[in-house]
Formats: C-alpha cells, sequence, structure tokens
C-alpha cells in the first residue's frame, strides 16, 4: 500500500523571499529542522501548520501543498 505523499512548494517560496529555514522555522514556532524534512516530505504537516505555513506567505494553503506533484516551472504553455 503506497504512503501518502504530501508535495509543498515551501522551498520555492522560501527562495523567492529570500527567508532561510531558521527564519521561517522562528516565524511559525517550530524546530528548523521540521522545515527541512517538510520541504524533503519526509513529514507531512498538520493541518493546523499547513494553514500556518500559507498564511505566512500568503497565499492558499493549495499553492503550498498538494497530493498530486507540482508541474515543473516553464513547462507547459505559459505565457511570460
Amino acid at each position: 500500500m503506497p504512503t501518502e505523499v504530501i508535495y509543498n512548494r515551501i522551498a520555492m517560496l522560501r527562495a523567492e523571499r529570500g527567508i532561510s529555514r531558521r527564519e521561517l522555522a522562528e516565524a511559525l514556532g517550530v524546530h528548523y529542522q521540521t522545515i527541512g524534512y517538510l520541504e524533503r516530505g519526509e513529514y507531512s504537516p498538520s493541518l493546523h501548520l499547513a494553514l500556518r505555513i500559507a498564511e505566512y506567505f500568503e497565499v492558499a494553503v493549495e499553492v503550498v501543498f498538494s497530493t498530486a506533484p507540482f508541474p515543473r516551472l516553464g513547462s507547459g504553455s505559459e505565457t511570460a
């Protein structure tokens, strides 16, 4: 039986905003290693933490988390 994987864009959102794992962890009140576990998909956040992460980045939770892999940037028919 496959394990449930939650895909996320935390690393991408952090990079866009120039935020370190430690800074994000402090803002959320979690250990900085937790952010690394989340980014690598080694840990799925609670609903509460997922919503707080989305709120921190001021985006909808679906922008940060998904049950399916996110499409690679630059693929598809996006217009510049």
